[in-house]
């Protein structure tokens, strides 16, 4: 079986990786366009707006896992039957969910949280707007599963590349034109729009013989039956991730939320490209387990981590001990001094929540999606207790390390639980050889990284010099200690060949 795992990673990747740097390009000039108090507004809308898809029941997860599995089956009947119930599963859920927001922005927006009077009528109007994105919104999750499902991460990353990039340049040009935070939703739902047609012609390509079919109660049963319990994972998910900045608007207001979004943003995207990298597992591991092979889906999740850890740990040592200076170029001083702490704990915390990733996925796809429900459900509701008191006593470095607290706990018995019993990887073995090589090593440059950081003073030529000793230390650590032999002599092969071809187009 072909899974071109390395093409889709990378596509996948890819898909990200650009309209992120884009998007963090963007944000200072977002900030400044609207002001610290109206970003803090957009910061909210957003919220309250992912909030409410809490509503999805998460159908998106079993038509991946059995989409995928009809496919390596050549099943196409099947195939169809899960698109056409997905399609309707989530117009209808989109449909509830803009409903909701447009009838609730008023009372969100005047009676929940701490918004200036002078805002609340354009944030009542944005919010309403944004209802609509709600509905665009999830059509477009939705649309954008199926290509993956199928292994065609090459799509859906191409389609997301070119609009993750298109409309934060758009939404600055927008702002540059004098237009304000209404105009930069209708703007979203606008592109929101188009995203969703294209990705429909694709489909329409990648499944030719689509017609829409009403799926046989068999369909609908494993669906909903799979998706009951990966429902928990994104509920809890969901409410984790956007119920901070609503705790956070409530209790400190919007200009703390502005500051703690621009910091828990950065720390969210960077260290989150990597999902991007071990997604492709989830369509891999269920179609491995339906034909068996098990012992490869061991080796792929075992070299997989040691990878993705190695990864995650690099960045989050270049983010975590220059947090401050990231800041202060980034955006300004301000923003430096209240959230630079806010950046470091978030993204240890990100660190550490993505070690969860890669088991998860394996997980649910060899089908036992209510232990990561469950696990999710409690993290969550414990977590959000957590950082809650964090809030109310510490402001928004609390909500931080309540984040830190809740990932430390919770990932360590998650992991503990799964390995020999629904991941087919023992924890010894993750532990020795998904681990260890890379991590051993980060932590040394991490405190050699942080020694000069304290020796040295805090202008712009030191914190470049001594950022691009540390990562060149990382990669070479990396290269050394982490990449297996197998994989470095293929690269150099392949760089050699390059060179060879380079040196023949050149003479």
């Amino acid at each position: 079986m072909s899974l071109n795992l390395v093409r889709n990673a990378w596509s996948n990747l890819l898909g990200a990786a650009i309209p992120a740097l884009v998007m963090l390009a963007t944000v200072p000039l977002v900030v400044k366009g609207l002001g610290e108090a109206n970003y803090g507004v957009y910061s909210l809308v957003t919220a309250i707006v992912g909030y409410f898809a809490v509503i999805d029941i998460n159908v998106t997860a079993g038509s991946v896992k059995y989409i995928a599995e009809h496919n390596a089956r050549e099943d196409q009947g099947k195939v169809i039957e899960t698109m056409s119930f997905g399609l309707m599963v989530y117009a209808v859920i989109g449909l509830l969910g803009a409903l909701g927001l447009f009838l609730g922005a008023e009372w969100f927006i005047s009676g929940v949280f701490a918004v200036p009077p002078s805002l609340v009528p354009e944030a009542i109007a944005t919010l309403k707007l944004a209802a609509l994105g709600f509905l665009l919104g999830q059509l477009q999750v939705y649309l954008n599963s199926v290509p993956q499902s199928l292994m065609r991460y090459d799509i859906s990353a191409r389609v997301e590349m070119v609009f993750g990039t298109l409309v934060p340049l758009a939404t600055v040009a927008v702002l540059l034109l004098g237009h304000g935070l209404f105009e930069v939703v209708l703007l979203r739902v606008a592109a929101s729009s188009l995203h969703c047609l294209v990705l429909w012609r694709a489909i329409r390509r990648l499944v030719p013989g689509f017609r829409w079919r009403w799926p046989q109660a068999r369909i609908r049963n494993e669906l909903l039956g799979f998706s009951a319990y990966s429902f928990l994972s994104r509920f809890a998910t969901l409410s984790y991730v956007h119920a901070d900045k609503l705790i956070i608007g409530a209790l400190v207001g919007v200009t703390g939320l502005a500051y703690f979004t621009v910091a828990a943003t950065l720390a969210n995207r960077v260290l989150g490209l990597s999902f991007r990298l071990s997604g492709v597992l989830f369509p891999a591991a269920s179609a491995l387990a339906a034909s068996g092979e098990l012992a490869r889906l061991d080796r792929l999740y075992v070299k997989a981590t040691r990878y993705v850890a190695f990864l995650n740990a690099a960045i989050l040592v270049l983010v975590a001990v220059f947090a401050h200076q990231i800041l202060r170029y980034w955006m300004n001083e301000d923003f430096a001094r209240h959230g630079a702490l806010v950046l470091a704990v978030m993204a240890l915390a990100q660190f550490v929540d993505s070690l969860t990733s890669l088991p998860s996925l394996v997980n649910d796809g060899m089908g036992h999606p209510r232990i990561s429900g469950l696990f999710a459900v409690s993290r969550a509701l414990a977590g959000l207790g957590i950082v809650y008191a964090g809030v109310a006593g510490w402001g928004i470095d609390g909500a931080a390390w309540g984040h830190l607290i809740g990932s430390v706990l919770f990932t360590s018995a998650f992991l503990a639980y799964v390995h020999g019993r629904t991941v087919p990887t023992t924890l010894a073995r993750l532990l020795g050889q998904g681990y260890a090589p890379g991590l051993l090593g980060v932590a040394l440059v991490a405190v050699a990284a942080t020694t000069a950081e304290g020796l040295f003073d805090g202008g712009a030529w030191n914190f470049v010099l001594i950022l691009c000793v540390t990562a060149l230390l990382l990669g070479v650590h990396g290269a050394l200690f982490v990449v297996e032999r197998d994989d470095r002599q293929l690269a150099w092969t392949r760089l050699k060949a390059c060179w060879a071809r380079c040196q023949a187009a050149g003479g």
